[in-house]
């Protein structure tokens, strides 16, 4: 089938060029810019859309597929034909070199919203730009479960010129039980890929079976589209002969492809093509029996108007994802150097790629939007407290009423009085999207560490918004947790802490720190000056009179009392700093600073004495109280690591960091793709709430300033 469209130059034709360094003819080595991560985020908005390529996958581009967080192959390839000779950019392991030539890659760049590869094919350079929009205040953008993929052809120098992209059943979950179905609205060619007969809420390996695959383009800068499924052998071969996929009947069976073709025609300069790729749950998420949808769905119900919008929402997508990219570069180079900076942008996408925004299916009301997480590679529950805890600098940075969004379906859970327990909730149901709360009571115990961060999340969000209604409503909530803390936290009882690989302890001093600054929370959330005076007390009794340090207070101890050789990161601290509750005193933080150093393992600190694996998200938290020398061994640390070429897994927040125990240092350990990253814009946070200002307050509207901002940014890189 062919659409065709004539249509003026866009703004998205300049896309790559301006996110992309030009640089001469270096086919070998692959320039890695500004560094080596681990694996690239391509397509990564939700839990079921999380589509990424490993790092080692790069050099071999052409060849290989891009995977799920979890692992799984997805099959997505990019073509382009120069001149009738045809190349493979990404996505064909059974390349047949006599008919498609592999492309050579030469670069390889992330930024916090854009993967970015330049490859060489033939004549010609193609920049692959892969955007991700993180865009938290624009709530219909952010929820939106789709990705862009723009192919951009460089200094084409008069050469006909096609473009062509498939993906295939492997995007359902459910590849031998997959459908597919076709619409062309409004020139807008949509592939749909299914799973046949999957009930809603089903999951295969954590991937979606339930919802739809969606892939997507329209003509433009004076392209002709064309698409065609079925088998991707005879697909492919028939864009290598014609350049295009018309003429041609549709047929689906498993690993068949839904591809899409551009003709570019002869191009004499620059061109571009912009593809939407993504995975669409109309039931998203069950919370408590009630059917919850995206929040886009409000303004665009229908599949077909959505990825319309989306694709006519581009322009204003990457105007804003330009000027996101180099503000917070700016910022975060500005609390913590280039490495920092470099951590920062790596994690942004995977940190709002574990959320889903909703509304009521049924009246698509909203004026009461959820957001639901999931606590991604460990046992998938649905908003956990201590997985929302460790990511909030993000949401404090970017935009904190997603702490709020986050908090307010476990809010409303436990005002309804169906958790029976005296402490803090863990999360709202075993396994995502089933937020249906524990009415057996059997979610997992973390007394302390819940209550804890319970009310230092509800501080954070008043301190950062000034809305104190929202958390009025809860005050019998939060003085119960409180009580529980000032009840609970001296003679604490052998239990777990959000490390709940280390094992319960009694008595741990890090769970202590918590209950102080917890209690002190709340003593200012209420205006309650008794729990402040609490608070502080707790701080005499474990620092000032030593309970929670050695003997001659060098450091904290892992446990009290008497157990001076042990330690652990007392990142429990940082809200106490962040919030400027004083609750421990300066020396406190003195001496972590004088303690940490030492304490140093080739790739930093261990989570305690008895581990040899570090969590990255916690080690920022720490790092943020510290003085500035050591702060920046933390920094070198999780960068060291983060490049350091031994591992492929989306950025993992738990790895080893010393051989101490006899394991390879430098490799991650369980977790992908968690959304705790969102924890390393800890010192990024110590600039106040909200000051990334350019996703609530910058508009151009004008291609002539998206141009500058495009200079601009080339400029910089």
């Amino acid at each position: 089938m062919r659409f065709d469209m004539h249509t003026p130059w866009g703004l998205g034709s300049l896309c790559a060029w301006g996110l992309s360094v030009l640089c001469t003819s270096q086919p070998d080595p692959i320039s890695y810019l500004p560094a080596r991560p681990p694996s690239y985020p391509l397509a990564v908005r939700n839990p079921y859309l999380s589509t990424w390529m490993p790092q080692d996958a790069v050099k071999e581009l052409p060849y290989r597929n891009p995977q799920f967080w979890a692992g799984q192959d997805l099959g997505w390839s990019v073509l382009v034909r120069v001149d009738d000779q045809v190349y493979s950019l990404m996505g064909m392991p059974d390349l047949d070199e006599s008919h498609i030539r592999p492309a050579t890659v030469q670069q390889a760049e992330f930024t916090s919203t854009h993967s970015l590869f330049r490859l060489k094919t033939g004549p010609i350079s193609i920049v692959l730009d892969f955007l991700s929009p993180a865009s938290p205040s624009n709530y219909i953008r952010q929820s939106l479960p789709f990705s862009y993929l723009t192919v951009q052809v460089m200094d084409a120098g008069e050469h006909s010129i096609q473009v062509y992209s498939d993906i295939d059943s492997r995007w359902t979950g459910a590849e031998d039980h997959s459908m597919h179905a076709f619409s062309d609205e409004d020139d807008v060619a949509i592939h749909v890929l299914s799973a046949e007969d999957a009930a809603d809420y089903t999951e295969a390996s954590d991937m979606a079976t339930w919802g739809q695959a969606v892939f997507a383009s329209r003509p433009s800068n004076s392209s002709t589209l064309s698409a065609l499924s079925g088998n991707s052998k005879s697909a492919r071969e028939r864009f290598a002969k014609r350049g295009d996929l018309s003429e041609q009947d549709f047929s689906w069976s498993g690993r068949s492809v839904a591809a899409l073709a551009h003709d570019l025609g002869v191009v004499t300069d620059t061109a571009s093509v912009t593809f939407a790729v993504g995975f669409e749950r109309i039931n998203a998420i069950n919370y408590l029996g009630e059917s919850y949808t995206g929040f886009y769905r409000a303004k665009y119900p229908c599949t077909n108007e959505a990825i319309s919008f989306f694709l006519d929402d581009y322009d204003d997508a990457l105007e804003e994802s330009l000027h996101l990219d180099r503000e917070l570069a700016a910022h975060a180079t500005d609390a913590g150097g280039a490495k920092y900076s470099d951590i920062v942008a790596l994690s942004t996408r995977q940190a709002f790629g574990g959320i889903d925004l909703t509304i009521p299916s049924d009246s698509l009301d909203t004026e009461n939007p959820l957001a639901f997480i999931k606590e991604l590679s460990s046992n998938g529950n649905v908003n956990t407290i201590d997985v929302i805890m460790p990511a909030f600098p993000i949401y404090w940075v970017m935009d904190p009423n997603w702490i709020r969004l986050l908090l307010e379906p476990v809010m409303k859970y436990l005002a309804a009085g169906r958790w029976q327990s005296p402490y803090m909730i863990h999360d709202l149901g075993t396994h995502y999207p089933n937020a249906t709360g524990h009415d057996d009571q059997q979610a997992e115990p973390m007394p302390i560490e819940e209550c804890g961060n319970l009310l230092a999340l509800a501080l954070a969000y008043t301190k950062a918004t000034g809305d104190t209604d929202w958390t009025d409503q809860y005050t019998n909530i939060f003085q119960k947790y409180a009580d529980y803390l000032v009840e609970n936290s001296i003679n604490i009882a052998n239990q777990l802490s959000s490390n709940d690989a280390a094992g319960p302890l009694p008595n741990e001093t890090n769970l202590a720190i918590k209950a102080a600054v917890g209690i002190k929370a709340y003593g200012e959330l209420s205006g309650e000056k008794r729990y402040s005076d609490i608070g502080d007390d707790r701080t005499d009794i474990f620092f000032n009179q030593g309970l929670g340090t050695d003997k001659n207070q060098t450091h904290f101890v892992l446990e009290y009392p008497d157990w001076p050789e042990t330690w652990k990161t007392p990142y429990n601290l940082y809200p106490d700093v962040l919030l400027g509750l004083d609750t421990f005193p300066t020396a406190a933080y003195e001496m972590n600073s004088d303690f940490f150093s030492p304490v140093r393992a080739e790739y930093g600190v261990p989570l305690d004495n008895r581990q040899d694996w570090a969590k990255s998200d916690w080690n920022m938290w720490l790092a943020a109280t510290l003085d500035i020398g050591t702060r920046d061994e933390f920094i070198d640390d999780l960068w060291a690591y983060m490049t350091n070429g031994k591992h492929n897994w989306p950025f993992s927040d738990r790895y080893v960091a010393s051989a101490s125990h006899g394991n390879t240092p430098g490799v991650p350990v369980l977790c992908r793709a968690r959304p705790t990253v969102g924890g390393h814009f800890a010192l990024l946070a110590l600039k106040g709430p909200r000051c990334i200002q350019s996703l609530s307050t910058h508009k151009m509207g004008d291609t002539g300033r998206l141009q500058e901002a495009l200079k601009d940014h080339r400029n910089e890189l």
